[in-house]
């Protein structure tokens, strides 16, 4: 009952260590901890116990930290400034040309410098297809004549 106790302590310790201090590690080696706990439920030697939490704690850490890491850490996160733009009407407030690699255009209230595959003059409204840092890849919406 004694080692029972030991391996419940340190699960709640290395749980409180993780919230403390959020290295996404400890978190593993509380659950391992519980799962030994498990194993000495079950009745097995003091030296299995060990073997077994260490075991387990490895595979954790070197398995799912990570896959769970890249889920929460990895994510697209915030997008930028230009990537929000995508898809929304602009107006041309300098001609745009690809050759010279000029050209502006005002999007939600904003002035960016804008590329785009053909000319586009002054006045056009265009629709921003992406970004390229922080210059605008536009199109025009309507045909002209």
């Amino acid at each position: 009952m004694r080692m029972l106790a030991l391996w419940l302590i340190l699960a709640l310790a290395a749980a409180i260590v993780e919230v403390l201090v959020p290295a996404f590690v400890f978190l593993f080696v509380a659950l391992a901890a519980l799962l030994t706990a498990g194993v000495v439920w079950l009745g097995y030697s003091v030296t299995v116990q060990i073997v077994f939490f260490a075991t387990v704690s490895v595979l954790l850490l070197l398995v799912v930290r990570p896959i769970f890491a890249s889920r929460r850490l990895g994510g697209r996160g915030v997008p930028s400034r230009t990537e929000a733009l995508a898809g929304k009407l602009g107006h041309v407030t300098e001609a745009i040309d690809p050759v010279r690699g000029t050209g502006r255009v005002n999007v939600a209230g904003e002035d960016w410098a804008a590329r785009a595959a053909s000319v586009i003059p002054i006045g056009e409204e265009v629709r921003v297809d992406g970004a390229d840092g922080i210059i605008l890849l536009v199109s025009a919406t309507a045909p002209r004549n």
